[in-house]
């Protein structure tokens, strides 16, 4: 009797230690959703925190905006405004117009020429920024900090072939605004 059950606890704990072996996968063999789950696991366990500027932008804490000093070094409500966009995502709107065909709303190439021009000019003047064409004659400048999309806007509405840029829901005539409505100034 007391053989056989040595011999069942033997066989459960060889039985136990199969399945721990089998429940070992190789890395490569794992799915993305598998790899999800372990990196989640891997960060509820961790004891270290962050640095702010490492978190991903969603769990970052809002900048304390100390309105009374920004108001004191502002010059105008567009400096007020461009200090507390400082760090933040934000967008501004290009409208493009070609002097040669002022008519024609589908110039997707000229758009696409120009915005990377002008993307890359931006670019080296330290301005990082993303450009998404979404229209034949429209692109979305995105700046990971809000603040140099004013730099940008200044620069881009000296642009020939600017007809209008939108930033924070005001818009701003280019010099390319002419060709649009009919009045055709050379």
């Amino acid at each position: 009797m007391k053989w056989r059950t040595v011999f069942i606890f033997l066989l459960a704990a060889h039985i136990g230690l199969a399945n721990v072996k089998q429940k070992k996968k190789d890395l490569s063999s794992y799915t993305d959703a598998e790899l999800e789950k372990l990196y989640e696991e891997w960060e509820e366990n961790d004891e270290d925190e962050l640095e702010e500027d490492e978190k991903p932008e969603h769990k970052r804490k809002p900048p304390q905006l100390d309105l009374e000093s920004m108001k004191a070094k502002a010059k105008d409500p567009e400096d007020l405004l461009m200090m507390s966009k400082k760090g933040q995502t934000l967008m501004l709107f290009v409208g493009v117009v070609d002097p040669s065909q002022p008519d024609r709303s589908d110039i997707r190439p000229f758009t696409e020429k120009w915005t990377q021009i002008w993307q890359s000019q931006l670019y080296n003047n330290h301005v990082d920024l993303q450009v998404f064409v979404i229209d034949d004659n429209r692109a979305i400048f995105m700046f990971k900090n809000g603040e140099q999309a004013f730099e940008a806007k200044k620069f881009l509405l000296k642009q020939e072939f600017v007809s209008e840029v939108t930033i924070e829901g005001q818009s701003f005539d280019g010099p390319a605004k002419k060709f649009k409505t009919g009045k055709k100034e050379l």
